[in-house]
């Protein structure tokens, strides 16, 4: 060993040690998560369902640029979770990073136009430089390719007009889930099926576009079922939604969703209890709010939950013209019949959502049902209240400013998550004909789930029901009258039906990533002013002593060696 020393063969086993050290490095990485909420550690099923990728999967992010820093640290975060995705996937698994000014091979279009048609939209930034003020577009969006599919990928949501570190933060928790929820939908050999109900007067004109072609459609194969007419639900239909019914249902019609559920069906209910139409105000500025009656009381009842016969205001609110003074000029005003819900993020299928748009919404109150757990999925800010039938609903209430001591309730639930094993309504009490019903379409009667089911109930039918502007559609609980203005806010109900139906469908059980959060630990600001001078002191004189403290020891150890 000395020998080597001596002839200095030391330094060129070291080189080729480190060039040995850094080649493996490039290849195999790893690393140890220390934090809390395992940030850096790839959920179970993400894992499974990137290592079961048959074909090459091609993932092109549109984050490159010179870019504020809230941005780049989005990019930068995205670069990490795909590397550890292309760490488990390996060479199947390949990304890129894209500005949207480049313009795509063999075409003079640029990525951001392609981008655009797509409807994935940019946000219109005013940042400051040396030079003063620019305007930047801003595409915070991927897409994922696979074979001859393509699945797009919102990598930031607003929640308000305004860009904060707040929402950036709860962007980079969900990129894991954004980028595995793609890669499912892109990868599936068959989407799942969605039954549409029919036949109790829901709606099916243009107001449900935005629903049908843009989120069941396009993720779904989607059927329509009529309880009135059709003996049974398929057991295909990985979902039932009933949106808005304004008829009763027959107990016939409720035996057949009644089985569906306890065959472990799921169902999706988005109802408005109370007959109050935006249109029938526009006529004749108030309407009686009365009782549709739909028959569904017990149902619900017995499953954990209750439709109340109410309406919800909150100063929370969107906004609605009004010609207050009578000479013709309408004026926007806050309508406290359409309350602005902010989710509570307690749950994945509301996690990090951005204000969701409702209107003549009615409360939903949890009742004891054995065996099931109830989860409120959005509530009333901490300014609301509610009205009960019947109610007047007078455009001439906005004549004068609410009065905010009537607002004094607290998050009045609108939409809740039921989960267990649930019991029929029908059990002890099934009656011969409905039997034979059965029977007939050989059918036995199911008392209550074997497995775990879920139910999820919103008391507003409208959540999830466009507008049109100029006969043309808009997205789904945008406000016509401020649609395309600066007082539009981007509401998210959209992103709430797909999360309601990503949790029901449960295809990869991607809950796990979208559950993670990103935890913003502030310093103590009363321990930094009095520890400001020794961390100072510290980070500026240990360095100096170490490189003294090593240049005396080199210079003692070469001074021994060489004396000898």
């Amino acid at each position: 060993m000395a020998k080597i020393f001596n002839n200095k063969l030391w330094l060129i086993i070291v080189l080729v040690l480190l060039l040995a050290v850094n080649w493996a490095a490039s290849i195999w990485h790893g690393r140890i998560d220390f934090t809390n909420e395992k940030r850096f550690t790839l959920s179970n099923p993400t894992k499974k369902l990137l290592r079961n990728i048959r074909e090459p999967i091609v993932v092109d992010v549109f984050l490159k640029g010179n870019y504020p820093s809230g941005f780049k640290k989005l990019a930068s975060s995205s670069e990490d979770v795909l590397q550890e995705f292309k760490e488990i996937a390996g060479s199947k698994f390949k990304y890129n990073f894209i500005s949207p000014e480049d313009v795509m091979p063999g075409t003079e279009v640029k990525y951001g136009d392609t981008l655009s048609a797509l409807g994935l939209y940019p946000i219109n930034l005013t940042t400051q430089v040396k030079e003063g003020q620019q305007q930047q577009f801003v595409y915070p969006v991927a897409l994922v390719h696979y074979n001859d599919r393509s699945v797009p990928v919102q990598l930031y949501t607003q929640k308000t007009a305004m860009i904060s570190n707040q929402d950036l933060n709860s962007a980079e928790a969900l990129l894991e889930y954004n980028f595995a929820d793609a890669i499912s939908k892109v990868t599936r050999e068959k989407k799942p099926v969605i039954g549409y109900a029919v036949g109790n007067g829901e709606p099916v004109q243009i107001n449900t576009y935005d629903l049908v072609e843009n989120v069941l459609k396009a993720n779904y194969d989607l059927f329509t079922f009529d309880p009135n007419t059709q003996p049974r639900v398929p057991d295909e239909f990985g979902v039932l939604m009933i949106v808005k019914p304004s008829s009763g249902f027959s107990e016939d019609a409720k035996l057949k969703l009644d089985q569906y559920v306890m065959n472990g069906g799921k169902l999706l209910v988005f109802v408005d209890r109370l007959n109050a139409e935006l249109d029938s105000l526009a006529q004749k500025n108030e309407v009686i709010a009365y009782d549709r009656d739909l028959k569904l009381n017990d149902l619900f009842f017995k499953y954990g939950a209750r439709v109340n016969p109410d309406l919800v205001m909150d100063l929370q609110c969107d906004f609605l013209p009004f010609d207050i003074n009578g000479d013709g000029q309408f004026v926007l005003i806050p309508w406290n019949y359409f309350p602005v819900f902010e989710s509570k993020s307690n749950h994945p299928i509301n996690k990090n959502l951005g204000f969701i748009s409702g209107r003549f919404t009615n409360s939903i109150d949890t009742v004891e049902a054995e065996g099931i757990r109830k989860t409120v999925l959005l509530s009333t800010s901490p300014n609301s209240r509610t009205i009960a039938t019947p109610a007047l609903i007078s455009g001439r209430e906005n004549s004068v400013e609410p009065e905010s001591e009537k607002f004094k309730k607290a998050s009045i639930p609108v939409a809740v998550l039921l989960e267990g094993k649930f019991h029929s309504l029908y059990a002890n009490r099934v009656s011969q004909a409905m039997n034979d019903s059965l029977k007939k379409y050989g059918a036995l009667f199911t008392p209550q789930n074997v497995k775990e089911n879920k139910v999820i109930i919103v008391g507003d039918g409208d959540i999830v029901l466009n507008s049109t502007v100029k006969n043309q559609p808009i997205p789904m609980g945008m406000n016509p009258y401020t649609y395309g203005s600066q007082r539009a806010v981007p509401f998210a109900n959209k992103d709430f039906l797909q999360n309601c139906l990503d949790y029901l469908v449960n295809e990869n059980d991607l809950s796990e990533a979208k559950a993670k959060d990103y935890v913003v630990r502030l310093l103590d600001t009363k321990r930094t002013e009095e520890e400001k001078t020794t961390w100072q002191v510290i980070n500026i004189a240990v360095p100096v002593i170490l490189v003294f403290l090593f240049a005396i020891i080199f210079s003692f150890l070469r001074r021994r060696r060489y004396t000898k």
